[in-house]
Parts: structure tokens; C-alpha cells; sequence
């Protein structure tokens, strides 16, 4: 059989359909420099324009071989289309994300949720880089992402705020949590109808190194599952951290496949999930990707290691540093594709 395609190897991928061999691909940011860089933006500008957005995200996965395009790159969106300013350090030449310098609510209570949140701030430059990459990349699946609600509320609200509350608030954090959860459906339907073709619900405010497994359970977990029900297929949950505890719960929450980041020992994730659930991470993002003193062969071992823990698929553990190391960013898709056509736990092959 030929070659599958990007987009048919990944979504194949997503229905547990057996693939030719096994994607590199994300549900977070997937820009980086060298695609930046071919496009001639500034790194700043990439995250205010549906044409930078759209053609840094098609080179840096041309250029570096990914089976994927990403969108958005940063997590201040809703933020901003809620009322918060924004800083966008577009004089800088740095890789400086877009930051909250100062938000606008100091109390649970205040927090409101605009009507028609989509249109507002910079939400309505996604549907026009998704038509682009769609005209421009149609071999390339679009994958976006939303923040889970407890995230999000850390975007909106000092972190200590929810942190705290979910002890001495808990009515209060409860209506927050869920204020923000209809808003992040509604968001993440208007990427879907939008025409992206997978989606990512991303809580890395969660891990079992922050929240205990408990509080997981009573706040966390019935708000993911609401928001992925709502979602159409194929729709991906990931939490950043040591996630060992959390793994089961978080197959419980409906999602077509889990991913985690470094932190999780997939040995034991795949040990406590079984042989049927998709399974994917847990490339070190800095180490094996950015750090100039990590050699290729170190890379090399490492994606390897992921395949041979079960994965289904290889996958950074979290957004990409836009800074990589290209010889070692290369290796990581190469050594994937190469490695990765034996099957996998969950996903057989042609």
C-alpha cells in the first residue's frame, strides 16, 4: 500500500485504525524557529495574524517533517477576548509569548464570560488560518486546543485564588469552573465548525503534584468530561505533571486518546491503562529538543525508549520551545517514522 499521508496516517491514528507507521504529531503549539524564520516574521507577529499564524505553523512542519499543524501558539486568547490586556512584544526580536501583566478580576465573584466570546479579541484569526492551511497544506492535519477550566481560571485570576478556594470556596470555585467550561465548549465547537480536525483539551493546572488525586475526582474530572462530550471526534485530553494517579480517571473522561508529558513513566501509564487506550507523549521538549549540549544519539535512544514503553504515538510533552536544536528535532520525527512501524499497543499497521 503507498504511503499514507500525514493527515490520513494521524486521523487513521485517532479511530485506532492501523497506520503504515506511527505519526509525530502534537495537540499543543508545533512552531518553531526555522519555520518562523522561512516565512520572514518576527516571532511576535506569528500570533496576531491568520497569514503569519497559518504559514509559520505549514513551514515549521514541512521544514522539520511533523504529521501535524497546531494552532494557536499562546494561552492569553480567551483571556484577552475576555477584557484582559495583553502584552504581544511585537517591537521584540526575543521569543517572547504573549503575556497577562495585569488581570483584571481580584475576587471568584467577578468573573463574567462575554456573549459570543469567539468574536471577540483575536479568536476570529483561527477560522481564517485553518482556511489557509486547508487551501495551502491539505496533506497536513490542523490540530487546535483549549485550556481545561482550571487553567484557564489561572489565566483570568491569581492561581492562589482557586488553589485555595477549592478548600475554602468550594461553592464559588465550583460556579467559576463552570462558567469557564461552557465557554471552553463553545470555543472549542467553534474551532470544530471552524474546520480544524482534532482537538485538544490541555489542563496542565492539575497534575497530581498540584491537585491530590481527590480533589481531581470531586472538581476536576466531571467539568473534562462535560467539555469533551460536548466535543465532536476526535478529541484528545492531555495533563501535564505526574499524571501515574490520575490515568485512570482520565480514561474515564471520554476523550479518543490521552496525552502526557515527561514526568508520566509510560511503562506504568500503559500498565494502569491497558493495551486499548490510545496512548501518546512524552518527548522532552527542551532537553532532547533545544539543548545544544544533548547529542543526536541521545535523542535517538530517547524517542525510542517512548515507542518501546507502549506509546501509540510520539508526541511532545508539552508545546515546543520555538528555539530547537534542528539536527536533534529532525531526529526526533525521523527515528519515529522509522522506529515506529512495528504496531503499537492500541493501533495496528497495514
Amino acid at each position: 500500500m503507498a504511503e499514507l499521508t500525514p493527515k490520513e496516517r494521524v486521523l487513521r491514528l485517532l479511530k485506532k485504525e492501523p497506520i503504515d507507521t506511527m505519526p509525530f504529531f502534537s495537540g499543543m503549539g508545533m512552531v518553531v524557529m526555522p519555520g518562523i524564520k522561512e516565512g520572514g516574521f518576527n516571532f511576535a507577529t506569528v500570533h496576531t495574524n491568520a497569514e503569519r499564524m497559518a504559514w509559520s505553523a505549514i513551514h515549521s512542519a514541512r521544514l522539520m517533517g511533523f504529521d501535524c499543524v497546531v494552532i494557536p501558539y499562546d494561552m492569553t486568547m480567551e483571556s484577552e477576548a475576555m477584557g484582559n490586556t495583553i502584552s504581544l512584544y511585537e517591537g521584540s526580536e526575543d521569543i517572547l509569548y504573549p503575556t497577562i501583566p495585569n488581570k483584571m478580576w481580584s475576587t471568584l465573584d467577578e468573573v463574567v464570560v462575554p456573549d459570543k466570546i469567539w468574536e471577540k479579541g483575536r479568536l476570529p484569526i483561527i477560522p481564517e488560518a485553518i482556511k489557509i492551511i486547508k487551501e495551502n497544506a491539505p496533506e497536513l492535519p490542523i490540530g487546535c486546543w483549549q485550556l481545561g477550566p482550571f487553567t484557564q481560571a489561572g489565566q483570568i485570576l491569581e492561581l492562589d485564588l482557586m488553589l485555595k478556594g477549592v478548600f475554602k470556596q468550594k461553592e464559588k470555585v465550583a460556579e467559576v469552573l463552570d462558567k469557564l467550561t461552557d465557554m471552553i465548549i463553545d470555543i472549542g465547537k467553534f474551532f470544530q465548525a471552524s474546520g480544524c480536525d482534532y482537538i485538544t483539551l490541555r489542563e496542565p493546572g492539575v497534575a497530581a503534584d498540584l491537585l491530590s488525586p481527590r480533589t481531581f475526582k470531586e472538581f476536576i474530572k466531571p467539568r473534562l468530561t462535560r467539555i469533551i462530550d460536548a466535543w465532536q471526534s476526535p478529541k484528545l485530553l492531555h495533563i501535564c505533571g505526574q499524571t501515574e494517579p490520575l490515568l485512570a480517571m482520565m480514561a474515564e473522561c471520554h476523550a479518543d486518546g490521552i496525552t502526557v508529558d515527561i514526568k508520566c513513566d509510560v511503562r506504568k501509564g500503559r500498565e494502569i491503562l491497558g493495551p486499548d487506550v490510545l496512548f501518546m507523549g512524552n518527548v522532552d521538549t527542551y532537553k532532547m529538543t533545544c539543548d545544544p549540549e544533548t547529542p543526536k544519539e541521545a535523542t535517538i535512544a530517547h524517542i525510542k525508549d517512548i515507542i518501546d514503553g507502549g506509546m501509540d504515538a510520539v508526541m511532545p510533552g508539552c508545546d515546543l520551545w520555538p528555539d530547537i536544536k534542528e539536527e536533534n528535532m529532525k531526529a526526533c520525527v525521523e527515528t519515529t517514522h522509522e522506529y515506529g512501524k512495528k504496531p503499537s499497543p492500541a493501533v495496528g499497521r497495514l
